[in-house]
């Protein structure tokens, strides 16, 4: 190509005729916008209520409900509601697919952190396959492994605390105005 192409000028391009947007082959480098301060204190405090509420539950029956990944789960759900990791589909089934592989891993290799990893590792991978992308899952596998659990009073729990979390994401999306509905798909 000679120099004298990019020196001549170029016809001008319609001005109603709609670009074909970049694609540089990279995701954005710009984070999410900010939330607005009514925003965010509505997801803490529904949030926080969740969270109450499993340890509420948990005292009643004296069984630990609240587990670290329910938490992690609680802030997908109120803080990115529009997100395939906290639609319900990927919340509950995502869990159970926790329990299930860690409850797998720990019959055949014993409660250690090398078979927790292992654990967490295939959850990751159950849960793709399975499209119920939900990170927390890989944790609840890890707490499966190291904890060991009474899988006949764990399951049915985290069962029933996914199921609080969905239906509270339910509720509070539709107390506060302009609140972005949430679920975007049940299942």
């Amino acid at each position: 190509m000679s120099t004298d192409f990019a020196l001549r000028p170029q016809p001008a391009s319609a001005p109603d005729a709609p670009r074909p947007p970049k694609r540089s082959g990279r995701p954005s480098a710009r984070p999410s916008a900010r939330p607005t301060a009514g925003a965010a204190l509505h997801s803490i405090i529904a949030a926080t209520a969740v969270l109450l509420g499993l340890v509420a539950i948990g005292t009643m029956i004296h069984e630990p409900v609240l587990i670290p990944p329910l938490a992690a789960s609680a802030a997908l759900v109120h803080s990115a509601p529009s997100q395939p990791p906290a639609q319900p589909r990927s919340l509950v089934v995502g869990h159970l697919l926790g329990a299930v592989v860690g409850y797998g891993v720990l019959a055949m290799a014993n409660s250690s952190p090398w078979a927790a990893a292992v654990a967490g590792g295939v959850t990751l991978a159950a849960t793709m396959v399975a499209r119920t992308p939900h990170a927390p899952a890989c944790a609840t596998a890890v707490v499966v492994v190291l904890q060991t659990p009474a899988s006949g009073r764990f399951v049915p729990l985290l069962l029933g605390a996914t199921v609080l979390l969905a239906l509270t994401g339910f509720a509070a999306s539709r107390i506060r105005r302009g609140t972005p509905r949430y679920p975007v798909y049940w299942w």
